[in-house]
């Protein structure tokens, strides 16, 4: 709450609160150093000289900085929110002379341009002339403003509002936040600007150091006078005439530390605001008085211009004619509408609360989520390179037995080429020591067999048989470069099915035999949805089945049964597969039918007027136009009224399937039952057979009722109220449309929406 008891100018809490126009608050001392005046009273000030923070906290020694800071001007005024105009400055003392303006107090269109850093205008100071002394400076800057228009900005929202002729006491005071800000400062055990509050009242205009105590304290300026600079700057002529002079109240002794704050000890901030007097917060508070008229009361509360008034304002002042309620009925009354706005605030503030605790919960959610997932992430990884380590020894295995196989093969022909080698080399030997014999006898004894023997030793040595059986090369290439690309492309991808879909309540609703469903993907979810299936059942509790598939998250089913209540439920998906199913929301269609004419599926001759449902022809030939609902189950009753019957035509009344012939009078083929009527008397007919001619025929002003009761599968006819036959057709089963036919001499009106009749008259007996 402390900020809410903050003054915006000097961030210090409030001291004498003035309520702006903008219904905003600032210091009464801070409200002087933000007076400007408009451009055409600034055209004559020179130019502002404006103090720095730190040159108007070094300008003052110690003894007069201790004096200036009794008023929100001298050491305030150059902290918090750093406004111009020095600690002792002529601009601080000439801000606390009374302005005044000819206009009303109001908002203005006027902005100033020079502001101080925190986007506050301040007032520039007036230097004194070469040769002139400071007091008389301010008597000059007296006058100069005493004779032009002023007006403040408020700092918080920047809109401007005029000075009338009391000044900044026309603004009203808060007494009830001054109240509140004691309270706090009590309840926190400070007393406020107790430290810093001077052994007696001194001149709040003095240029001597140390200040003149002072002489008198004008109620309007609400600023102190020693007697020299109350004759200079405060003359009891002009408009100060009728301001009220009195002896300054003597400070308040500092009161004594109570236990709660004997070990603390808080002093106020160098830009705290004092009163004139420097008053502490255990001051007693003054009993609000009309500043009008000072001895009057409060007594009635003006609602023009949302501010007490006393009995004087309404009767001399320009409260006079205004709107005025009772002071005790409207606190009451804006208490309670208060409280009734602290009540939504209140809410708010709950559900902000739980908020801020939701946040928390998922602050805690993301740290373990995130823990969980990085050690999913580890082990995931940690399995690739196992898989891959194990495949890594697979692939060794086969290397080591692909050399083996090799080396077996080699060797294995190696020694058998040896062993062959061996033997035709001792038969060659062999050979050659038989050639060398010189028996010729011996010689043949043996030689047909060694030639068979070397010829034989030959043909061993084949084709092939001194090439190698297996290569060198190993003919095994690791193709790595698809794995490569797969750890390359290694991210996260949806891996969950898509959550359950939120249903929107506020937005299903039902009309006449539709229904339209909304639902919407909860908050913050990972893994979004490609499409969604809604499921609807039959109506009667039956099985469900698929309506819609699609992406679009808002479907209206159209053709549905009257006076039934259909279950609804929907569910999302995505590659992962198919998500739960939402709640199940029940929709209830209406009871009764209500339809029109339609312009689509009747003949181009039909004539549709009165918001289709007026029909008639512009052929003299039958022509069909059917309605726009379509039954197939329940209880339904409509009417038509002749509206215009010329030359005895035969209009047909009934119910049709969508594909009927519709150049031709109702009932002439099997898409429809119908009964047509003349003047005189009526007949059914389907498939062009005419059955139970009745007495009573239609006539200008006549009604026609259709009874389609497809839980009984029947269809009854009516005139004017009587049921016209017996029950027409029996066993009617299907889908079915309201029907008519008629030509150019008849006009007829359709009434829908009607509950079925109990007073029906009997049956007329039919003539065949």
């Amino acid at each position: 709450m402390e900020e809410e008891l903050k003054c915006p100018v000097c961030g210090s809490l409030f001291r004498e609160p003035i309520i702006l126009p903008c219904s905003h608050n600032v210091c009464l001392p801070c409200a002087r150093t933000i007076a400007v005046q408009t451009p055409d009273g600034e055209q004559h000030l020179p130019p502002p000289l404006l103090l720095s923070r730190g040159a108007a906290a070094a300008a003052p020694p110690p003894d007069q900085d201790a004096a200036a800071g009794a008023t929100c001007g001298g050491a305030g005024a150059s902290t918090a929110g750093g406004l111009g105009g020095g600690a002792a400055g002529g601009g601080d003392h000439a801000d606390k002379l009374s302005l005044y303006s000819e206009t009303d107090s109001g908002y203005g269109s006027y902005t100033p341009s020079l502001k101080s850093p925190n986007g506050v205008r301040v007032l520039p100071m007036v230097p004194a002339p070469p040769g002139s002394s400071a007091a008389a400076a301010r008597g000059a800057a007296c006058s100069s403003l005493c004779s032009s228009s002023s007006s403040i900005t408020c700092p918080q929202c920047h809109r401007s509002a005029s000075l009338d002729h009391r000044g900044l006491r026309g603004f009203q005071r808060n007494r009830l936040l001054e109240g509140i800000v004691q309270r706090y400062q009590q309840s926190r055990g400070v007393a406020a600007g107790a430290s810093a509050a001077p052994a007696v009242a001194i001149c709040q205009l003095c240029d001597r150091t140390p200040p003149e105590p002072a002489a008198t304290l004008c109620e309007q300026c609400d600023v102190l006078y020693c007697a020299t600079c109350q004759l200079k700057c405060h003359p009891s002529r002009g408009p100060f005439a009728k301001h009220r002079l009195v002896q300054p109240p003597p400070p308040p002794a500092p009161p004594e530390a109570t236990p709660a704050s004997a070990g603390t000890s808080t002093a106020p901030s160098a830009g705290g605001c004092r009163s004139p007097g420097g008053a502490g917060a255990s001051a007693p508070r003054k009993f609000p008085t009309c500043p009008e008229h000072e001895m009057e009361n409060y007594s009635m509360y003006c609602v023009s211009c949302r501010s007490p008034v006393c009995y004087l304002c309404l009767e001399e002042g320009r409260h006079g004619k205004h709107e005025v309620k009772p002071l005790g009925a409207t606190w009451k009354q804006h208490k309670a509408q208060l409280s009734q706005a602290l009540n939504g605030v209140s809410d708010k503030a709950k559900e902000a609360k739980e908020f801020l605790v939701q946040l928390k919960n998922i602050l805690q959610q993301i740290q373990e989520n995130g823990l969980d997932y990085e050690a999913c992430l580890v082990a995931q990884c940690d399995a690739l390179v196992d898989a891959l380590t194990r495949q890594k020894a697979k692939l060794l295995t086969k290397v080591t037995k692909e050399r083996e196989h090799k080396l077996k093969m080699v060797w294995d022909q190696i020694n058998h080429c040896t062993l062959k080698l061996r033997q035709s080399t001792g038969l060659m030997e062999y050979c050659l020591e038989v050639i060398k014999e010189d028996d010729p006898s011996g010689f043949l004894q043996i030689s047909d067999a060694l030639i068979k023997r070397v010829q034989v030793s030959q043909e061993q040595w084949v084709k092939g048989a001194l090439e190698p059986k297996v290569s060198a090369e190993f003919d095994l290439t690791l193709d790595s470069e698809p794995l490569l690309q797969a750890i390359h492309q290694l991210d996260f991808v949806q891996m969950k099915l898509p959550p359950v879909p939120l249903l929107q309540l506020e937005k299903c609703c039902t009309r006449n035999n539709s229904v339209t469903l909304a639902w919407r993907t909860p908050p913050f979810t990972h893994s979004p949805a490609d499409g969604y299936i809604l499921e609807l059942d039959d109506g009667d509790g039956g099985q469900f089945r698929e309506v819609y598939v699609g992406k679009e998250t808002l479907c209206t089913i159209d053709g549905l049964h009257f006076n039934s209540t259909y279950n609804a439920r929907v569910k999302a998906f995505n590659s992962s597969g198919v998500g739960p199913y939402s709640k199940t929301v029940v929709l209830q269609t209406s009871d009764v039918a209500w339809f029109t004419f339609d312009p689509n599926s009747g003949h181009r001759d039909i004539i549709l007027s009165n918001d289709n449902q007026t029909a008639t022809c512009s052929s003299y030939d039958d022509r069909v136009v059917l309605g726009t609902a379509a039954f197939s189950k329940g209880v339904h009753y409509w009417e038509l009224h002749v509206d215009r019957y010329d030359n005895h035509p035969d209009p047909a009344f009934g119910v049709a399937r969508a594909s009927v012939v519709k150049d031709m009078m109702l009932g002439k083929d099997d898409k429809a039952w119908a009964m047509y009527v003349d003047n005189n008397r009526s007949w059914f007919m389907h498939c062009n057979s005419h059955t139970n001619r009745t007495e009573g025929g239609v006539c200008k002003g006549a009604t026609v009722g259709v009874l389609l009761d497809l839980n009984k599968h029947t269809l009854t006819f009516f005139i004017n109220g009587q049921q016209q036959g017996p029950t027409a057709f029996s066993h009617v089963d299907g889908v079915f449309m309201p029907a008519l036919s008629l030509n150019r001499n008849v006009q007829v009106t359709l009434h829908t929406g009607l509950e079925v009749p109990t007073n029906l008259g009997r049956p007329k007996l039919s003539g065949n």
